[in-house]
């Protein structure tokens, strides 16, 4: 800190001192603040300010009436900056008793940089719409009901029974909080005498997007035939995209686990090859059909083979498992080892998030390393870019599943007292049925049952403190279950696929529709 003296001009440097250790963060805020504990209070407090800084891809909300709680926020954006805080003090000595050019006061400046701001957040968006809880009658003016819908204090149910008018305002009126342009195009002029053609599904606007030309055959278990070849549409795309050795190399490999297993799933497949996700897509439908019903729902069938005519495609049948989760269980989800990938709890709205973009495939990864600089060392470097770990289709004891929903093969549950259960029946099957295939009746309860209580022991040895309040663990008669309805498909930590349905074979269909 250094002062300047009183005679100091125009253009004057007067040396500071740069305290970098102090960083801040402004905020533009879009009002006159009065009240500076007020201001915070609209902001969330200190507390929500620095919850939202230390997640750069959030946005800062602004309550105008923070204890409105269907006050619709408006929302800051988060910028880097480089700049300073300073202040600036002005003192002025006036001269007493003095006459002339020399009664002119003394100024001086006393300057001080109170620190680096290196983000800021900026309100460049329009408030969103407010509706407030309000009821207007004809000729009896406004009526607030917040008194009446706001529970601030334990009611008894006479509070809950009282005559309302209906008031369910949406969550959020506007999906975005700055202007854009629809660009409409303008309409068809044409000429004189013309006549529309008569309508057809080619010249309707459809309802989504187009269909994906993956050429895919889906059989319902109630199909009588299966298909022995794939569609010719589907082995000219493949031979169009199959370009370089690595392609048929991974064809070679997925015909050989055809070979040696007639039955798998996507994860299993992508857990065995090493192959860009986009290929896989137009591969699959090359080696085999999809089963979208029936006890080998979501998993590939090699062409030409029928499950339902072989007793042996029994150890090949899905299974949907799901960790139990609730009091009764001995812990609740945010107990859980094994988190969910997506919340409600953790919901954000379309305008409070900055999305980062997705990056795009480019022709280097599909092309997998071709051309000049395509050494053999890039090659190696890529041959296992793609490949899962093989705990994302095989259950073994003592070991948590990725995810909290997965979709396992019989045959791969690797536990003896399962594959007991699975074989019971082995040489007795008499008929193939939609809920339980080959197996006997309630097989797949019987596994489910085996594996909640295998997972149970394997979180209470991973984290005993869950289970050491006998109330806890055995806690009253309120049961709060929750099964996440997350599905599989996810990919390695390099390989971000865009989010897909909740449901697994949902979003493998997707692909192909």
């Amino acid at each position: 800190m250094a002062a300047g003296s009183g005679d100091a001009g125009l253009g004057v440097a007067i040396p500071v001192e740069l305290r970098r250790e102090r960083r801040m963060v402004c905020v533009e805020y879009p009002g006159m603040v009065r009240d500076v504990s007020k201001m915070l209070t609209t902001l969330g407090g200190e507390e929500g300010v620095s919850r939202i800084y230390t997640d750069p891809s959030k946005r800062l909300e602004l309550y105008f009436r923070p204890k409105d709680p269907y006050c619709h926020p408006v929302c800051a954006n988060r910028f880097s900056t480089s700049s300073l805080l300073l202040r600036i003090r002005k003192k002025t000595k006036r001269q007493k008793g003095a006459l002339g050019p020399e009664a002119r006061p003394q100024v001086a400046l006393d300057m001080e940089i109170l620190g680096i701001v290196s983000t800021i957040y900026k309100f460049q968006g329009m408030s969103d719409f407010q509706y407030l809880a309000v009821h207007t009658e004809a000729g009896r003016g406004h009526t607030s009901m917040y008194d009446k819908v706001l529970m601030l204090k334990p009611e008894k149910e006479a509070f809950f029974h009282q005559e309302l008018p209906l008031y369910i305002p949406p969550p959020i009126f506007s999906r975005l909080d700055t202007p854009v342009d629809y660009f409409y195009r303008p309409e068809t002029q044409h000429r004189e005498g013309y006549n529309n053609p008569p309508i057809s599904g080619e010249n309707l606007i459809g309802l989504s997007r187009a269909r994906r030309p993956h050429n895919a055959i889906f059989v319902n278990f109630e199909e009588d035939e299966v298909p022995v070849q794939p569609l010719e549409a589907a082995v000219q795309t493949w031979r169009r995209i199959c370009t370089n050795p690595l392609d048929r190399k991974v064809e070679e490999e997925l015909r050989t686990l055809f070979n040696i297993r007639p039955i798998w799933s996507r994860n299993a497949v992508k857990a065995n090859i090493s192959v860009h996700p986009d290929k896989l897509k137009v591969l699959l439908p090359f080696m085999a059909y999809y089963m979208i019903t029936g006890p080998w729902r979501s998993l590939w069938v090699r062409y030409g083979y029928d499950p339902r005519k072989n007793p042996d495609a029994k150890i090949y049948q899905v299974l949907d498992f799901r960790i139990r989760c609730g009091m009764k269980y001995g812990y609740i989800p945010s107990d859980m080892p094994v988190k969910a990938k997506r919340s409600t709890y953790n919901y954000s709205l379309p305008i409070t998030i900055k999305k980062m973009p997705s990056q795009l495939v480019t022709m280097h990864d599909l092309k997998q390393g071709l051309g000049p600089s395509g050494t053999a060392g890039a090659r190696k470097s890529t041959s296992n870019k793609y490949k899962l770990k093989d705990s994302v289709y095989i259950f073994r004891e003592g070991a948590l599943p990725p995810y909290r929903q997965m979709f396992y093969q019989l045959c791969d549950l690797n536990v003896d007292e399962l594959q007991k259960i699975i074989h019971r029946n082995d040489g007795a099957e008499e008929s193939c049925t939609e809920r339980d295939g080959w197996c006997l009746p309630k097989t797949s309860d019987s596994l489910r049952n085996a594996m909640s209580l295998m997972i149970r022991q394997t979180i209470r040895s991973k984290r005993p403190a869950l289970f050491s309040s006998p109330a806890k663990a055995d806690g009253g008669k309120e049961q709060l279950t929750y099964e996440s309805g997350e599905d599989e498909e996810e990919e390695e930590e390099d390989f971000k696929p865009s989010d897909g349905s909740e449901n697994e074979m949902e979003t493998e269909m997707l692909d192909y529709v």
